[in-house]
């Protein structure tokens, strides 16, 4: 009876959600749209609703539009609001060297009554937020500027609008939707692999037992590359995050080297010292698999991709050496982190992702925490204009004086021998490629291929790993019915690398590559 009773409420909701033919007052505007009153409903009811009107990235705000002078009104659609229009005024109630402004924004034809939307605000220097619940003009006070910078910035380009597209309710579920994806749970755990399921079409098929190889470190060889997914806790979820921009398959990667004794050891950019800090770190095998058997709670997923013959022949160890021992205790690479991801204007970005809410979220990052902003992007920013010290709203202040765009800014390919305040900067990937370069796997092209613009994913797909089955050692894939092209040693689900050990580089390889999902399409020679 009680479920009889929530389907007639539910059938209910959605008629008055919709026109009624007959009644005058619903047709023109409904008193409730069922987004606005599914959290009233009971669980069972809103919540697998809910769950498919939202996700996670319905956190991300959507660019509207930069609001100027009342001469270049901007007008855009809602979420709740159907039609909108803002403007800037400046003025100086201040008294101020350059005073300060008044957006106007004017709210009208709201598809419910009980609907609202929210918005952020930004410069290059500030950001904030209001919501607007009522149909008629509303205005935000900017008291003052913070100087000539931001009222120029804002007299020539304008204040931009972002639009939580969900709504204040939505962006709440959305919440709920980011929050689990760091549970160190299994709650967390099936929530990060319910998101990559959802928007990158991965598929997770659980493996026969047993779930842990029993490898022979013999059958490994230098140069060998190990490929990892983790799929719970911060890790899991920045690396749920990583793979949904880029397409990787796979979220973290070490690699083995033998010493001149025959010993075996794993190079990784990403290790977690004593102070709690990631750095660039060479272990014995005994030592890093160990705790990825018995310490690691991400749960990872490891392959191991042994490399060609004919590449293993050619892998210079004593290079490869030289290179790990130089870059041993430097910081992981976040100085270039996100920028082996960009390469094109709008060809990276999932939906609702674009260079505008980059820009915001760098700006936000760089009120609440100025130091670590710096760290993950200031000094790769400043790289590619070519200048030294410039904060995040002076690097967006010189983009435009420059006549480019910030969009642009974020396309240009990072260098390889760029240096910067504390050393050369690898992610996990770009410190193993680095070392293939010195090792000879690149030549005769290796001065022409800046492998930091290289994600996992454009590292698995190059064609230097084995591939004849029948070389690869008796374990790989022990018990497993379907039989991988690598060799995958831990791991209850089975791991996917689309386009694996498929192409060969060429010169200027990935500075140019779209990353669309759910194919992650590129296109030819990019």
């Amino acid at each position: 009876m009680a479920k009889k009773k929530e389907a007639w409420l539910l059938l209910l909701l959605l008629l008055i959600s919709v026109s009624v033919p007959g009644l005058q007052v619903w047709a023109l505007k409904p008193p409730f749209h069922l987004r606005d009153v599914l959290p009233l409903l009971p669980r069972q009811v809103s919540w697998p609703i809910m769950t498919r009107l939202h996700s996670a990235v319905d956190i991300l705000p959507v660019f509207v539009g930069a609001a100027s002078s009342p001469d270049n009104v901007l007008e855009w659609k809602g979420a709740c609001f159907y039609e909108n229009k803002a403007w800037m005024v400046f003025h100086n109630k201040s008294q101020t060297e350059y005073g300060g402004g008044t957006l106007h924004i004017k709210v009208s034809n709201a598809h419910s009554w009980t609907c609202m939307d929210l918005y952020i605000f930004a410069t290059p220097y500030r950001v904030t937020w209001d919501y607007y619940f009522l149909a008629r003009e509303h205005t935000l006070e900017i008291k003052a500027w913070e100087g000539k910078a931001e009222y120029d910035y804002v007299k020539n380009h304008g204040l931009s609008i972002f639009l939580l597209q969900a709504g204040m309710l939505g962006t709440l579920q959305a919440l709920w939707e980011v929050f689990p994806l760091f549970s160190n749970t299994g709650w967390g755990e099936n929530s990060n692999i319910n998101f990559l399921e959802k928007h990158m079409g991965s598929s997770f098929e659980v493996r026969p037992q047993p779930w842990v190889t029993n490898v022979s470190a013999d059958d490994i060889h230098s140069g060998d590359f190990l490929a990892v997914s983790k799929i719970r806790g911060r890790w899991g979820a920045f690396e749920t995050l990583e793979k949904w921009v880029s397409g990787a398959y796979a979220g973290h990667t070490a690699v083995c080297l033998r010493d001149a004794n025959g010993k075996l050891w794993v190079g990784e950019s990403g290790h977690e010292d004593e102070k709690g800090e990631d750095v660039i770190a060479l272990m014995p095998w005994e030592e890093w698999w160990d705790f990825e058997l018995t310490k690691d709670d991400s749960n990872p997923h490891i392959a191991l991709l042994p490399l060609h013959p004919d590449l293993r022949a050619k892998f210079n160890e004593s290079a490869a050496w030289e290179y790990a021992l130089s870059m041993i205790g430097k910081p992981y690479g976040y100085h270039n982190m996100i920028f082996s991801w960009i390469d094109t204007l709008n060809g990276n970005y999932p939906p609702p992702l674009d260079a505008n809410v980059v820009a915001c979220v760098m700006t936000i990052w760089n009120q609440l925490q100025p130091e670590y902003a710096a760290n993950m992007w200031n000094e790769a920013l400043n790289k590619r204009l070519g200048t030294e010290g410039l904060d995040l709203p002076e690097v967006l202040v010189e983009v435009e004086k420059r006549g480019s765009s910030f969009d642009e800014l974020l396309t240009i390919p990072e260098q390889d021998d760029w240096v910067y305040s504390d050393g050369r900067s690898t992610s996990c990937i770009a410190f193993i490629l680095e070392m293939y370069k010195e090792a000879g796997l690149f030549d005769p092209i290796a001065s022409s291929v800046q492998v930091t613009e290289f994600t996992i994913k454009d590292a698995y797909i190059l064609n230097f790993f084995e591939n004849n089955s029948s070389r690869l050692p008796k374990w790989c894939n022990d018990g497993d019915t379907v039989k991988l092209p690598y060799c995958q040693i831990k791991g209850k689900y089975r791991m996917e690398l689309p386009g694996y050990n498929t192409m060969q580089p060429y010169s200027h390889m990935n500075e140019r590559c779209p990353s669309l999902p759910p194919k992650y399409s590129r296109t030819k020679d990019c």
